[in-house]
């Protein structure tokens, strides 16, 4: 007895339509008349999409099936497409390669935007807006500093990559005061702390609003009388 298995039977070209789709575009393409095929066709695009319907968001949704059954066929389907039969190249082809930036970055935690504000700087003729460009560089790459270290920095060591960053031209005055910076980490479990007040101030206004606002009635046993009254 011969089992069939799907070890022998030959790969799927695309194997989300499953082994089903695929013997149907294999029969459409022994089908003797173009206008049976046409007709045949038709009814697989339809099962196809509803087979992936994640690719009804795509904007070319049909046109994208269409080209899927003559993948499907291995482009031997004679059937009248609506759209242009794809290429058989064109499936195989590679994308292009990203151009990605080969520059060295000298800080890299002050990157590459203080590079080019200081060649922008540089490129200033009036020396008093150099200046004014030359505070306003400092200011940014103290905040840049501090973002990836919280310690305290010195102004006159943001001063002193400056310069060397610009090669000497960029030197503002040893006693400039940038501006100053102050990055306060919440203590520990104060968000916890927070949340259990919130959540225990919500929990006595519920149970105030279901006792009808009323404060409530403590009894308290004296001798054999019953002593009622209101805190």
């Amino acid at each position: 007895m011969d089992f069939d298995y799907n070890s022998t039977r030959p790969n799927l070209i695309l194997a989300e339509y499953g082994r089903n789709v695929q013997n149907m575009v294999d029969y459409i393409c022994t089908l003797p008349t173009k206008e049976e095929r046409n007709r045949y066709a038709q009814v697989v695009i339809d099962m196809m999409g509803v087979l992936n319907p994640h690719l009804r968001d795509v904007s070319d949704f049909k046109h994208k099936l269409w080209d899927h059954l003559h993948i499907i066929s291995d482009f031997k389907i004679d059937v009248d497409s609506p759209y242009p039969v794809p290429a058989r190249d064109a499936i195989h082809k590679k994308p292009e390669l990203l151009d990605y930036p080969q520059h060295a970055i000298r800080y890299k935690h002050y990157g590459h935007t203080v590079e080019r504000m200081i060649e922008k700087a540089l490129a200033m003729s009036a020396p008093e807006n150099r200046e004014r460009m030359a505070l306003s560089i400092a200011n940014f790459m103290k905040m840049a500093y501090m973002t990836w270290n919280k310690d305290t920095v010195q102004d006159e060591h943001i001063i002193q990559n400056l310069a060397e960053l610009s090669n000497g031209q960029l030197v503002l005055p040893a006693d400039t005061v940038l501006t100053k910076l102050d990055f306060k980490t919440p203590p520990p479990g104060s968000r916890t702390k927070s949340g259990a007040t919130t959540s225990t101030n919500n929990n006595q206004k519920s149970s105030n609003q279901k006792s009808g606002g009323k404060k409530n009635m403590v009894k308290k046993k004296n001798g054999s009388k019953k002593v009622s009254y209101r805190r």
